[in-house]
C-alpha cells in the first residue's frame, strides 16, 4: 500500500496488517511500513487485544483469529479447511469441528453435523478452553515449552466435570502423551457424556494455530472407534496444515 501524504490512523493499521505476512517484528515491520517503531509497537498491542494479531514463543506477530475467521468468511481459511472436513465427517460418521486459537482459548470456526439421530450442542462462534477439551489440549501439547509454561500459568484449572484434569503436573504429564501420538482425547473433560479426539492445525511455521475434532456421544466413541478415528483425524489435521502453508515433509 503506497500513500503520497501522511498515513490516516486507518491507514497506519492497514499497512502494520499488510505487512505481516512478511515482517514478524516490531523492527522489520517499522521498516517495511516507514512508521515509528513507537507507532507499530502501539498498533500491534491494540490489534493483538482485539484478537487481530497474535504474539508466538519468538515474540513475533502472526495473524489473529478474528483476522482468520473474517478470510474465512470469503476465499480463506475456513473454505480452504471445509473440505477436509467434509471427507472426515464422512469417513467417520461424526460431528466435526474446526477451531481457532484465540489467546488462551479456542472459537470454532465451523461444524459439520455427523449422521447420528442426536446433535451437538456446540455451534460455530463459541469459544472453548484448551486445557479441556480435545482441541485445545492439541494445540497446548504443540507450543514450545516456554509458551506452554506461559499459558498454564494464566489459566485457572477449573474442573468442568468430575474428569477434568485440574492438576498441573498431571496435566503436563498428559500433553507429553498427546504430543507423541499426535492426538489429543477429551474423555468427557468438559462436558459430560461427550467424548472428544482433536488435532492441531499447523501454520506454515509449524506453530498451532487451531484444530480438527471428532465428537459423539462417550457411548458411540469408546475405545475401538477411538482407534479407527484417530489416524483419519491425524491425517485430516496435516492435510489442513498443508493447506494453510505448513511445507510438506
Amino acid at each position: 500500500m503506497s500513500l503520497d501524504s501522511a498515513p490516516s490512523a486507518v491507514a497506519k493499521v492497514v499497512l502494520v496488517l499488510e505487512a505481516l505476512p512478511n515482517a514478524r517484528g516490531v523492527t522489520e515491520i517499522s521498516r517495511s511500513t516507514g512508521l515509528s517503531t513507537s507507532t507499530v509497537h502501539r498498533i500491534l498491542r491494540e490489534l493483538a487485544a482485539v484478537g487481530w494479531v497474535r504474539v508466538d514463543s519468538d515474540h513475533h506477530y502472526l495473524p489473529g483469529v478474528r483476522l482468520l475467521s473474517l478470510a474465512g468468511q470469503s476465499a480463506g481459511v475456513t473454505q480452504l479447511v471445509r473440505p477436509i472436513l467434509q471427507r472426515l465427517c464422512a469417513d467417520t460418521g461424526h460431528t466435526v469441528h474446526f477451531a481457532l486459537r484465540s489467546g488462551d482459548e479456542a472459537v470454532y470456526v465451523d461444524k459439520l453435523e455427523g449422521d447420528r439421530a442426536y446433535t451437538m450442542r456446540s455451534r460455530v462462534g463459541l469459544s472453548i478452553p484448551l486445557y479441556c477439551t480435545a482441541i485445545g489440549k492439541a494445540i497446548l501439547a504443540g507450543l514450545s515449552a516456554p509458551e506452554l509454561r506461559e499459558v498454564l500459568a494464566r489459566i485457572p484449572l477449573v474442573a468442568l466435570t468430575p474428569r477434568t484434569i485440574t492438576d498441573p503436573d498431571l496435566l503436563n504429564a498428559h500433553l507429553s502423551a498427546v504430543a507423541a501420538r499426535g492426538y489429543a482425547v477429551d474423555d468427557e473433560e468438559n462436558e459430560a457424556h461427550t467424548r472428544c479426539l482433536g488435532a492441531a492445525v499447523l501454520d506454515h511455521h509449524g506453530v498451532p494455530v487451531g484444530g480438527i475434532s471428532v465428537s459423539a456421544l462417550a457411548f458411540d466413541l469408546d475405545r475401538a472407534k477411538v482407534r479407527t478415528c484417530a489416524p483419519l483425524l491425524i491425517a485430516a489435521a496435516r492435510a489442513a496444515s498443508h493447506a494453510l502453508g505448513l511445507p510438506q515433509a
